[in-house]
């Protein structure tokens, strides 16, 4: 009896290791196979090369390489592009497009305040990567920069102090009007009074037009800013303001009206260097906007409609 319970002792030891063995075995296999389960694809294969992801235009890698977008802004158009002159923040349509811009690239945005004489040439340098400036589409300026998709379209117009008694376009018949250098407003306006049959157009060349020299039936001075044509028209320097409406509305005040006219409709695009990777990829991002409703939304929500 003693060497049968010795036995069946000696059996029940013997089994209960086998267990606590297999056991432990068991917890040590669970284990070791856990990490395979998150290897890479690239690990699984052997290969030591990174897994695809989204290529861009060599341009555009040195902008994200840089970690900034540098954008040139109008810093005086309500609506557009404004700062303001206490914090420095700008605001405004172009703005917002700026902004969600350099949000798709996963990169700061940089503002740079252009005018209509600068914005080329600081993008020509290399100073700025692109241009939403009020900056009308034309297709001689196409031939040195690209444009994106128009995003706005504007008309140009002219503003008059009220005791002028000018209205219309008839009464700028022989006045001197003010305008930005570098600007089509004075092309525009000579144009449409041209089509009106109230100047003779003589020797007029919609590609070698220069507002310094023409002098046929209404003249132009050119200032370096909208303020200063603004400050001009109050002094009686010039007879009346002439560019798009919406930048005029900063200037339109009790004093001033606009004339009855609106002429050659004004299409803003993004300006970006001739064949440029950034092209390619802003004019993508503007056609996108332009069927969500996005750009609809931001017209909307800068009083632009």
């Amino acid at each position: 009896m003693r060497k049968f319970k010795k036995g069946l002792a000696m059996a029940l030891l013997l089994a209960m290791s086998a267990m606590l063995f297999a056991g432990c075995g068991e917890e040590e296999k669970t284990t070791a196979s856990a990490p395979v389960e998150k290897t890479s694809e690239a690990s699984q294969t052997g290969s030591t090369e990174a897994l695809p992801s989204t290529e861009y235009a060599e341009d555009v890698q040195e902008i994200i390489d840089r970690g900034v977008l540098k954008v040139g802004v109008k810093n005086a158009v309500v609506g557009f592009g404004f700062q303001d002159t206490l914090t420095g923040e700008y605001s405004g349509m172009e703005i917002s497009l700026a902004e969600k811009i350099a949000e798709s690239l996963g990169v700061d945005v940089e503002f740079t305040t252009v005018t209509a004489a600068t914005r080329t040439e600081l993008l020509d340098s290399g100073d700025i990567d692109c241009v939403l400036a009020t900056f009308t589409i034309t297709d001689e300026r196409k031939k040195s920069w690209d444009f994106s998709t128009p995003y706005y379209t504007d008309y140009v117009s002219v503003l008059v102090e009220n005791e002028s008694g000018i209205t219309n376009l008839e009464g700028l018949v022989d006045k001197k009007v003010g305008v930005s250098s570098g600007s089509t407003s004075a092309k525009a306006l000579t144009k449409a009074m041209i089509d009106a049959g109230l100047i003779s157009g003589e020797g007029f060349d919609a590609e070698t037009f220069d507002p310094a020299l023409w002098t046929e039936g209404v003249s132009f001075q050119q200032y370096d800013d909208y303020p200063a044509i603004s400050t001009a028209l109050s002094a009686g320097e010039v007879d009346a303001f002439c560019v798009d409406k919406s930048i005029l509305a900063i200037y339109n005040t009790d004093s001033r009206s606009y004339i009855e006219d609106k002429f050659s409709p004004q299409e803003y695009g993004v300006a970006t260097t001739k064949d440029s990777g950034l092209s390619a990829y802003v004019d993508d991002l503007i056609t996108q906007w332009l069927a969500d409703g996005t750009i609809d939304s931001l017209i909307a929500e800068n009083g632009l409609e």
